[in-house]
């Protein structure tokens, strides 16, 4: 996860500070993003979702990411969800639980629904304090620099 925190911190201002690393069987890191969706204009640009297909470069079997772990600052939507069933990863380590669109056990639970083909192991809540915490000071900074200012320069 310290891992993924040092990727999230490296995200373009505009977008919101996701981390994600992509390991191999061995533990060998296959591929690390951020979020870009702001940067790139793409509503597919979550940090998941570029890793996964950043890993698939690098881990020799077409699409299928078998074995492999994603470690990841929040815990992903469910697009992402989709996207790492679809990859046929193995395990899922997340930080910080979106309480409003998770779908890795807080809304949802799309990678362990026992109807879904791949099913992968769940880990949540690593450093969820230190996750929260780059997510809240992002948002703080963001919502203080979008603040309604008055004629004077004051805010509202």
């Amino acid at each position: 996860m310290r891992r993924a925190l040092d990727v999230a911190r490296t995200t373009p201002p505009a977008d919101i500070p996701v981390g994600a690393v992509v390991f191999g069987p061995d533990g060998s890191e296959l591929a690390a993003a951020t979020n870009r969706r702001e940067t790139d204009l793409d509503p597919t640009a979550h940090a998941e979702v570029l890793a996964i297909r950043e890993a698939v470069k690098h881990h020799g079997d077409g699409w299928r990411l078998s074995g492999c772990t994603l470690v990841v600052t929040l815990e992903p939507c469910a697009m992402c969800a989709g996207a790492l069933v679809g990859a046929r990863l193995d395990h899922l380590i997340f930080g910080a639980a979106e309480p409003r669109t998770g779908a890795c056990g807080s809304v949802l639970d799309i990678v362990r629904d026992r109807a879904v083909m791949h099913q992968m192991t769940v880990r949540g809540g690593v450093l969820a304090e230190e996750c929260a915490q780059l997510l809240s000071n992002f948002f703080e900074t963001h919502r203080a620099q979008n603040r309604p200012r008055d004629h004077f320069g004051g805010t509202l």
